[in-house]
């Protein structure tokens, strides 16, 4: 091969050598720089809550930050597009996403930590929380279950004197009708007439995995998170007398009346509420604070609770453990004080919000 022929295949063999390695470096700039710009963490570092709640009729689950709710199916859909990330099938209903949350996690931290700092106000599936019709969480739960005087304060204040050995005794517990007794934030208990009805705020733990015969040591690994339960409770009044073949309190007619458990607003995840044995609760009737007391105080603790309830039954995904109420119930009061219609009760816990409930006059 002459010499002008070898030094052109030489250089167009550099030139195509060089072009690839152009193309290869480009191919690599562009993927560095798409990951840059959608760096999607897949870790709990943005704290959310969780909701149920409606627009325009339809009930969608929410994934909340700050002051919005986000509507996990529409921003899952939005945020696998805009970011390229694989599809993520999402449930329609807040036990299903309880049972699934193995699974759905990592797409809901992604959801957290990708619009934390984006601008909601605009966003077709982000709705400003004061706009929409926030639901209990759950609709509605396989058990709803609750602790009676578990707190020490509670119990003095109602007349105990018994100094109780949580390793040598057992919680006492009433079992609550979920489909009756379920209410959303902001709707209003009927309160019946003649009855007195009383004020009790309370955590509420919701169950995250099938749970039977655990140890106290498994209890919290079962737990998915909390909320707020404003456990209504009929105090006595007008009506029937109870028959006294046996003594006791009827717990069926003082907690299982119709709508006499308002829940929510919100779930807290438990990896976002690492304080739960250290929660201050608030209950206001009318803006004025009835009780003001702190999980710290409770006898029974979330571990000992969750054994002694999977002792005896299977716990479920979804399920809600209501924990007790602290002092300030009207019943203790002097004179007693009970609620009457135009009331409005209204629980605080920090870290979770504020479950309101209005007390209307039930038709004779």
């Amino acid at each position: 091969m002459a010499k002008p022929q070898k030094l052109a295949c030489v250089f167009w063999l550099r030139l195509s050598l060089r072009l690839v390695a152009i193309s290869i470096l480009c191919t690599v700039i562009s993927q560095t720089l798409l990951a840059q710009r959608h760096p999607v963490s897949d870790q709990p570092e943005t704290p959310f809550k969780l909701a149920a709640f409606e627009v325009a009729g339809k009930t969608h689950l929410g994934l909340v930050l700050g002051e919005y709710a986000l509507d996990i199916a529409a921003a899952n859909a939005q945020l696998a597009k805009q970011a390229k990330l694989p599809n993520v099938a999402i449930p329609a209903e807040m036990r299903e996403l309880i049972e699934q949350y193995a699974r759905l996690a990592p797409r809901l931290y992604q959801l957290a930590n990708f619009y934390q700092n984006a601008k909601l106000d605009g966003l077709a599936f982000a709705h400003s929380l004061d706009k929409i019709a926030l639901k209990a969480p759950i609709k509605y739960p396989w058990n709803l279950l609750a602790a009676a005087v578990n707190y020490k304060s509670h119990a003095a204040e109602m007349g105990g004197t018994h100094t109780v050995n949580v390793e040598a005794e057992d919680p006492i517990f009433f079992a609550k009708s979920p489909r009756n007794c379920i209410i959303d934030p902001g709707a209003p208990f009927l309160l019946p007439p003649g009855r007195n009805i009383d004020w009790e705020g309370e955590l509420a733990i919701v169950m995250g995995k099938p749970a039977f015969n655990l140890t106290l040591e498994q209890a919290h690994d079962y737990v998915f998170g909390y909320s707020i339960v404003f456990d209504v409770s009929d105090r006595g009044g007008a009506g029937r007398k109870l028959n006294a073949t046996i003594p006791g309190p009827n717990w069926f007619n003082m907690k299982s009346r119709e709508g006499a458990a308002p829940f929510g607003p919100f779930i807290v995840p438990k990896e976002f509420m690492p304080n739960h044995a250290n929660l201050r609760i608030v209950t206001k009737v009318n803006g004025v604070v009835k009780q003001d007391g702190n999980t710290k105080n409770l006898i029974f603790d979330e571990a000992h609770i969750v054994r002694y309830l999977s002792s005896v039954l299977t716990l479920y995904p979804g399920d809600v453990i209501v924990t007790g109420t602290p002092e300030g119930v009207g019943a203790a009061r002097k004179p007693p004080e009970f609620l009457k219609p135009g009331d409005e009760v209204a629980i605080e816990i920090k870290g979770i919000g504020i479950l309101k409930t209005p007390l209307r006059a039930a038709q004779k």
